[in-house]
């Protein structure tokens, strides 16, 4: 049972934020080899071997106890997201790992989605694919692709592709900067719960070749499950929009979750949402065979 690799560079990531000073030692100057914490310092911090924490930090410590991970975690300052991160990377499952399974969405989440009406609502996979969206999802964030490709395996949208690679969705965002730092915290979450998806992997590999910004974000290290977050837009059609957007777990359809977008009762963003939601609906075939920003306001 190998440990993976993703464990030491987390861990390193982890020690190099900490100032001595965060976690109590005195600094008493001098130039310091490595930024942050000393595998040393850590160690006698959370009440180990030298030697135990950098076979751990190594991976060749693969049946760490939860008071060792605890500690650890407690001396790093991990947050909830980062501790269950590193217990995920800590212990890998035992024995032949299957190949996970082509996704499929239940035809009554689909349903679901359809009947959310105007509420803009998506589906996504384990690896972020788009399963399914409504037509105001649609309409909201990506007016300019095929309405139908999520029907299509072979051509369903990334969201993480979409986000680095696409200027429409790049352009979307007033807050741009900080939506990517989310969506690689949560891609990292993802990554380590699925360390043998190959189209994951390829994934990851794709967007960090061609987006030098994932490629600085993914170093980082960092990790964070997306659960609710309030967005600033710019719509091309509608114009400014701020919504609070809901991540929901499937509890029976592993990794596929669902978003849905709302506007504060009364306010400007609301009615920009009521009119998107008219003009959407004298478009009964959203995104096949037109260019982007065929709606247009009157």
């Amino acid at each position: 049972m190998e440990q993976s690799p993703e464990l030491g560079e987390f861990l390193r990531s982890r020690r190099a934020r900490l100032r001595p000073e965060d976690a109590g030692l005195v600094d008493y100057g001098g130039r310091r080899r490595v930024p942050g914490l000393r595998r040393e310092e850590l160690a006698r911090l959370a009440g180990v071997s030298v030697g135990y924490y950098t076979r751990l930090e190594q991976g060749q410590s693969p049946g760490a106890s939860d008071a060792v991970l605890d500690a650890i975690a407690r001396v790093l300052r991990l947050d909830d997201d980062e501790r269950a991160h590193l217990y995920v990377l800590a212990r890998p499952v035992s024995g032949p790992r299957r190949r996970p399974a082509p996704e499929r969405l239940r035809p009554a989440i689909r349903v679901m989605v359809e009947s959310l009406g105007d509420v803009p609502a998506l589906v996504f996979g384990r690896r972020v694919d788009v399963l399914a969206w409504n037509r105001m999802g649609h309409a909201l964030l990506a007016g300019h692709l095929d309405f139908h490709a999520p029907e299509r395996p072979a051509d369903r949208p990334n969201w993480a592709r979409l986000f680095f690679l696409d200027p429409h969705i790049r352009a979307l965002f007033t807050d741009w900067d900080k939506k990517a730092r989310d969506t690689v915290a949560d891609l990292r979450l993802i990554a380590g719960r699925y360390p043998d998806d190959r189209l994951l992997a390829e994934l990851i590999g794709e967007l960090t070749m061609k987006s030098a910004e994932f490629s600085a974000l993914w170093s980082a290290h960092s990790v964070r499950r997306c659960a609710h977050h309030i967005r600033e837009f710019r719509h091309p059609v509608v114009g400014p929009l701020t919504l609070t957007d809901e991540l929901l777990q499937f509890p029976d359809d592993e990794g596929q979750r669902l978003v849905i977008f709302t506007a504060e009762p009364g306010s400007p963003s609301r009615s920009a949402l009521s009119l998107l939601a008219g003009l959407t609906a004298e478009h009964p075939e959203p995104g096949r065979d037109r260019q982007p920003g065929v709606l247009r306001l009157p």
